[in-house]
C-alpha cells in the first residue's frame, strides 16, 4: 500500500474522531478496517462451497457523559467519516439522557506505532488449486475406511487491516493474518452416528501463513481419525462414575473458554452484558482472594504469544498487547478488561477490547486466555492413573449463566486402568462446579505438549460479533469426576 494510500485511510479514521468531538463527544475514536476472508468446504471430495469476500468501513465511537455512542459507514469517504462521527455522538447524547455517573478512562500510552503478523507463506498467495486439492485428497483418504459415510474438509483465512485514530493522538495500523481449518470423518451406524474431528471439533486457527496449516499434517492424520470414527460404532458405553479424568488439550481448551474464559470478563462481572452467555458468578470485591481452582492452577490472557488467534499488537482502543494474570496458584487475580470497565473497579486495563469488523462496537473479548504448563506429560499423567478415563475432542456442551454449573461431551474416550490406556469408549461426558472442578486439577503436562487452540466461532453480544480467541493447554488431569452423565 502506498503512503498516499496510508494516508488516506486515516484520514477517515481522523475525520471521524473530528466529528464527534464538534458534536459534543467528550472523547472519541475510530477504525478504518478492512478484512478479507477465504473459506473453502468439501465434502466427500467434492467442493461444497467457495466463498472470497471484502468488507471494508469505518466504525466511531464516543463518549459523552455517562454514555457511549457507535456508528459506522461502509462509505470511505471524509464527509462520510465526519457524518458518521457525528452520528456516533448524537447517539451518545441521547443515551445520556438516563442519569449515571461519568465514564471514567484509564491511561494508556499515546503512540504512533505498525504491527503485523508474522508468517512465512501468504494464504491468499497460495494457489487456490493446491488448497482444494489438499482438501479432496484428505477426504479422499477418509472415505477409503470401510465405515465411512461423510467426509468434509475446510480451510479458511483472514486478511485484516486496521487504521486506528484516537483524539488522544493515538495512530496505530496493524495488519492480522489468521489461518485455519481441519477436516472430521461421520460413521453412520444401524442406530447411531460417531464423528471424529481434527485438529479440534471447530477446525484449529492462528495467527499466521499457511505455514500453521502444513505443520498439522492433514494427509497423515486423516485415516486415523477416519478409522476411530468407523471403530466408535462398536466401543463400549462411557460408565457412569466418579473417576479421575484426563481432557486432551483442545477439550481442556473449550473448558478455560466456557468456565474461565466468559466468567473473568469484567462487563459480565459488573453486569453490563449478559448476551449469548449470561453475566458471571464472581463478583469483583473477591479479587485478589477468591480461590478458583487448585494452587497448580495458573492463567494468563496473553495477548503477544506467537501464532495463537487472540493475539495482535494493539487493540480496538489503542491499548497494547499485553500478559495479564489471571489466576495464579490457584488464586483469582485478574480480569478481562477495557479502559472503561477496568477504572471502574480500579484496576490497570488489559487491552482485551475488540470489534468484530468495522461495523460493530468494540467490547470486552478474550484474548489468548490459557492454563500454563505443568511437569509432566500425558504418558505420565496416564502412567499415574489407577481409575480413569481420557477424553478427547469436544462434542457438546452446557453451561448455566454465571458460568458456574456445566456438563461437557467429547467425540471419543479411553478409559485408563492400572497406569494403563484401555478399551475405546463412546459417548463420553463429565459434569461438574467451576471452582470444585478446577479444584481437583492434580497433573498437567509440559511446555512440550503445550498448544495455543484456536476458537473461532466466540458469540458475544447483541448483534452478535464472533471473535478470535486462544486458549493455550496441555493434557491435564482432575480428580474425582463425575463421568457419563446421561440426564
Amino acid at each position: 500500500m502506498s503512503s498516499r494510500q496510508e494516508a488516506n485511510l486515516f484520514g477517515y479514521s481522523q475525520a471521524a474522531v473530528e466529528g464527534a468531538l464538534a458534536a459534543g463527544a467528550t472523547y472519541a475514536d475510530a477504525r478504518v478496517v478492512i478484512v478479507k476472508d477465504e473459506r473453502i468446504e468439501v465434502l466427500n471430495q467434492n467442493v461444497e462451497s467457495l466463498g472470497q469476500t471484502e468488507a471494508a468501513g469505518v466504525g466511531v465511537r464516543a463518549l459523552i457523559g455517562s454514555s457511549w455512542g457507535f456508528f459506522a459507514t461502509a462509505e470511505l469517504t471524509e464527509t462520510a467519516a465526519r457524518q458518521a462521527g457525528e452520528a456516533a455522538a448524537v447517539v451518545a447524547k441521547a443515551a445520556a439522557t438516563v442519569p449515571g455517573p461519568d465514564v471514567p478512562l484509564s491511561d494508556v500510552p499515546v503512540v504512533t506505532d505498525h504491527y503485523e503478523t508474522p508468517f512465512d507463506e501468504d494464504p491468499f498467495a497460495v494457489a487456490l488449486s493446491d488448497k482444494v486439492d489438499l482438501l479432496v485428497g484428505v477426504t479422499e483418504t477418509i472415505q477409503s475406511v470401510p465405515g465411512i459415510a461423510l467426509a468434509s474438509a475446510t480451510l479458511q483465512f483472514f486478511d485484516t487491516e486496521k487504521w486506528f485514530v484516537s483524539s488522544q493522538g493515538h495512530r496505530i495500523s496493524q495488519h492480522l493474518v489468521e489461518s485455519g481449518g481441519g477436516f472430521d470423518a461421520t460413521a453412520i451406524g444401524e442406530s447411531e452416528t460417531q464423528r471424529r474431528s481434527f485438529p479440534q471439533s471447530f477446525g484449529q486457527y492462528e495467527t499466521g501463513g499457511f505455514e500453521r496449516i502444513r505443520r498439522w499434517d492433514y494427509p497423515g492424520n486423516a485415516g486415523r481419525i477416519a478409522e476411530e470414527a468407523a471403530a466408535l460404532l462398536t466401543a463400549d458405553e462411557c460408565p457412569e462414575g466418579e473417576r479421575d479424568l484426563i481432557l486432551e488439550g483442545s477439550q481442556l481448551g473449550l473448558q478455560i473458554h466456557e468456565s474461565v474464559g466468559h466468567a473473568i470478563e469484567l462487563d459480565r462481572i459488573l453486569g453490563w452484558e449478559a448476551a449469548f452467555a449470561g453475566t458471571s458468578w464472581l463478583e469483583i470485591d473477591k479479587i485478589g482472594q477468591l480461590q478458583y481452582g487448585s494452587e497448580l492452577m495458573n492463567v494468563t490472557a496473553d495477548a503477544t504469544l506467537p501464532g495463537a488467534l487472540g493475539t495482535f499488537g494493539y487493540d480496538d482502543e489503542g491499548t497494547p498487547a499485553q500478559s495479564v494474570d489471571i489466576v495464579k496458584d490457584g488464586l483469582w487475580v485478574g480480569v478481562l478488561s477495557g479502559r472503561d470497565s477496568a477504572a471502574l473497579a480500579g484496576l490497570p486495563p488489559g487491552g482485551m477490547v475488540r470489534g468484530d469488523g468495522f461495523n460493530r462496537l468494540p467490547m470486552v473479548r478474550m484474548t489468548n486466555v490459557g492454563l500454563l504448563p505443568g511437569d509432566s506429560s500425558l504418558e505420565e499423567i496416564i502412567a499415574d492413573t489407577k481409575d480413569g478415563i481420557y477424553a478427547s475432542t469436544n462434542r457438546s456442551w452446557s453451561i448455566d449463566d454465571k458460568r458456574l454449573n456445566f456438563q461437557f461431551g467429547t467425540e471419543i474416550a479411553w478409559e485408563v486402568k492400572d497406569g494403563k490406556r484401555g478399551r475405546m469408549l463412546k459417548n463420553p461426558t463429565y459434569t461438574g462446579i467451576g471452582p470444585q472442578f478446577w479444584g481437583s486439577l492434580d497433573r498437567m503436562a509440559g511446555p512440550e505438549e503445550w498448544v495455543h487452540w484456536g476458537t473461532p466461532n466466540c458469540g458475544k453480544g447483541q448483534p452478535i460479533q464472533v471473535g478470535h480467541t486462544g486458549h493455550s493447554a496441555g493434557p491435564s488431569r482432575f480428580s474425582n469426576v463425575r463421568i457419563g452423565v446421561r440426564g
